[in-house]
């Protein structure tokens, strides 16, 4: 039971996993944080884009027709 025990103590294969975890939680973090920064911007960009692209497809139809 004692061998048993010193095994089981010196044994490091799920500390790998682990820092695995801890690695990859932080990584989807950082990529959740990065888009809930740039999102608002973006929104703005397209919406702004949609609204020019719309008079002027209007104005280009009342000249040209």
């Amino acid at each position: 039971m004692i061998n048993f025990i010193k095994t089981f103590r010196k044994d490091e294969d799920g500390a790998v996993t682990v820092d695995w975890v801890v690695l990859t939680a932080a990584v989807v973090g950082l990529g959740i944080a990065a888009v809930t920064t740039v999102s608002g911007g973006i929104n703005t960009a397209a919406t702004t884009l949609t609204n020019d692209l719309s008079t002027d497809m209007t104005t280009a139809s009342s000249v040209g027709g």
